[in-house]
C-alpha cells in the first residue's frame, strides 16, 4: 500500500470519527485530503475501495439514509469501533518493549514504536528501555541488505518480485522472478524463500547476493503460500561450509571505526592520517554490508571482489 493510500484511508478513519453526523460522500471529499483533487467518477471509485477495505480490515462504517436527503450519509460510531480495554502480563509488555529496540531500519522500528504508543494510550505501563528484559538483554537484528525492506514488503503484501541474483558457483548475475514466501535469518545471513518462476521450483535466495533493486510484479495479494511449507528447513547452508576465510586490507580513519579495530588480526599506522586493519571476512557481500556503515571513515583496498561489493553497496544505495 502506497503511503498516498494509508494517508487517505487514515483521514477517511478519523473524519468519519470525530463528526457528530453522518456524512455525505460529497461532503466528505471536501473534508479528507486525497479525494479532492479527483473528478467525480474516479473520486466515486475511490471513495468505494477505501469503504469496502476499511471494512475488510474490521472497522465499522455505518450508513445513514435520511430520507430527507437525497444522498445516504456515513459515519463512524467510536463506541463500534474502540478496542476493549487491553490487558498485557508483565513479560507480555516487556516483549513488545524489546520489538522496539530489535529492528535498526527505520520501516520496521516506526510499526514496533507505534505498538507502545498504542500500549500507552490504552493505559498499559511500558519500559522499552529497561524493565524486566530490557535491562539485561538488548536485542539487534541486522537488516543492512539493501533487499530487505523491498522484500519484506513483498511477503507483507503477498507479491510477486524481480530482481538481480549472483550465483555462489558461477558468480554470474541472472535475473529471478520470486513469489516471497517468507524472510528469513539463519547463522547471521538473510535469505527470501519462495518460488522461483524461471525454474518453476522452490529456492531460497541469499538477500546478499541480490544486485540492485527489488522491482514489484503485478497486484499484491497473488502469491498463495503453499499449506504446512516450512521456509526455515528450506534455507539450506553447504555453500557457507565450503566457502574458505581470506583477509581483508581496509584502511580506516585515524581515530574512528573502532567495531572494526576490535575484531582486526593486524592494526598498524598507514600514511595520510589512516591506519591499515587486517579483517579476517569469508562473505565479501556480509563484510561490504558491515564496512558501508561507516561511510567515509573506513575503505576496502582488497581483495578485489570485497572491494567491488562495497563498490555495488554505494552504487545501490546512490540509485
Amino acid at each position: 500500500m502506497s503511503r498516498r493510500k494509508t494517508e487517505r484511508l487514515l483521514n477517511l478513519v478519523i473524519c468519519l470519527l470525530a463528526t457528530r453526523r453522518p456524512l455525505s460522500a460529497e461532503h466528505i471529499r471536501q473534508a479528507v485530503p486525497g479525494y479532492d483533487a479527483a473528478n467525480d467518477e474516479a473520486f466515486q471509485r475511490m471513495f468505494e475501495r477505501d469503504k469496502n477495505e476499511l471494512r475488510e480490515i474490521g472497522i465499522p462504517i455505518e450508513v445513514y439514509k435520511d430520507p430527507w436527503e437525497e444522498d445516504p450519509g456515513y459515519r463512524i460510531v467510536p463506541q463500534a469501533y474502540e478496542l476493549p480495554e487491553i490487558t498485557l502480563e508483565p513479560d507480555e509488555v516487556a516483549v513488545v518493549g524489546l520489538a522496539a529496540q530489535v529492528w535498526q531500519r527505520a520501516s520496521l522500528a516506526e510499526a514496533a514504536s507505534g505498538a507502545l504508543l498504542k500500549l500507552r494510550a490504552g493505559g498499559v505501563e511500558t519500559d522499552e528501555a529497561g524493565g524486566m528484559l530490557g535491562g539485561a538483554l538488548e536485542l539487534r537484528v541486522d537488516t543492512q541488505d539493501p533487499a530487505f525492506p523491498a522484500l519484506w514488503e513483498a511477503v507483507r503484501d503477498r507479491r510477486t518480485v524481480r530482481f538481480a541474483y549472483r550465483a555462489a558457483a558461477s558468480e554470474s548475475v541472472l535475473t529471478r522472478t520470486v513469489e516471497p514466501w517468507g524472510v528469513v535469518s539463519r547463522r547471521g545471513r538473510w535469505y527470501v524463500v519462495g518460488h522461483d518462476r524461471d525454474r518453476d521450483a522452490a529456492r531460497a535466495f541469499r538477500l546478499s547476493r541480490i544486485s540492485g533493486q527489488v522491482t514489484p510484479v503485478g497486484r499484491p495479494g497473488t502469491v498463495v503460500v503453499p499449506e504446512g511449507v516450512d521456509i526455515r528447513s528450506m534455507v539450506g547452508y553447504r555453500d557457507d561450509l565450503a566457502v574458505s576465510e581470506r583477509t581483508a586490507l581496509i584502511r580506516v580513519r585515524e581515530g574512528t571505526c573502532q567495531g572494526l579495530r576490535q575484531v582486526a588480526r593486524a592494526v598498524r599506522p598507514g600514511s595520510g592520517g589512516w591506519d591499515e586493519l587486517d579483517v579476517d571476512f569469508s562473505d565479501p557481500e556480509r563484510l561490504a554490508g558491515w564496512v558501508v556503515g561507516f561511510a567515509a571513515d573506513a575503505e576496502v583496498a582488497g581483495p578485489p571482489d570485497a572491494r567491488d561489493a562495497v563498490i555495488r553497496r554505494l552504487k545501490g544505495t546512490l540509485a
